[in-house]
């Protein structure tokens, strides 16, 4: 009698965890709720600069209203999000106007002045409404952002700008990337303001890309 509850006790063992891991492979999946081509795209898979960390890239236009809009949301995902996941920005340049908005960034970055000054060019160019395109404009501003005025200029104006701008213009168009907002997970997974739907919510679609991403990584 005793090896009878014995053997009953050990399959009701087994049936319970077989029933928990089944349980949990199904919470993993419904924790991903984006779907492939109406939330997100897939791309051709990008090399990740991040390594052990999951990349997140966000491209942006300055001059964007949409991206303007998204930042409150972004920036306070950016100050709550995981560990295992690290931030990229790259300019957006889908035309040739956008190119002095992609100069800007990669001056701050030169001057190690993004995390102080990247909002504000938001503001200044959509509440303040400066025309930042015009290099007379930026050097006047830099000014009165506390940055000295040969300090810009040099930057502004230097080979190393100039080179990631160009090579902006490369990663737009191998990331395909169409239109702003634009995020792109792990080199593989795009979300954008016209996919997602609401420009808030690219935050739970990027939320759910991230669990993709991660998800894939631990299959490989």
């Amino acid at each position: 009698m005793a090896g009878i509850r014995a053997n009953l006790t050990a399959r009701c063992c087994l049936w319970l965890l077989a029933l928990a891991c089944a349980t949990t492979a199904v919470q993993a999946q419904e924790l991903v709720r984006a779907r492939q081509n109406i939330e997100y795209r897939l791309i051709g898979p990008q090399p990740v600069e991040t390594r052990d960390r999951i990349e997140v890239i966000d491209f942006f236009w300055y001059g964007c209203p949409h991206c303007n809009d998204l930042q409150p949301a972004l920036e306070g995902w950016i100050k709550r999000k995981p560990a295992d996941v690290a931030l990229r920005r790259i300019p957006a340049i889908l035309r040739d106007s956008w190119a002095p908005h992609a100069r800007i960034y990669y001056t701050l970055e030169q001057l190690n002045e993004v995390e102080r000054l990247h909002q504000r060019v938001y503001y200044s160019y959509h509440v303040e409404l400066l025309h930042m395109s015009k290099p007379d404009v930026m050097v006047e501003w830099a000014g009165k952002n506390g940055i000295d005025r040969k300090r810009w200029l040099d930057a502004y104006y230097s080979p190393e700008v100039d080179a990631k701008v160009e090579h902006a213009k490369k990663l737009n168009q191998a990331y395909t990337v169409e239109a702003t907002p634009t995020l792109v997970v792990d080199g593989r997974y795009l979300t954008s303001g016209s996919l997602a739907p609401s420009l808030q919510g690219m935050i739970p679609v990027l939320e759910d890309l991230i669990r993709l991403a991660r998800q894939q990584r631990a299959g490989r």
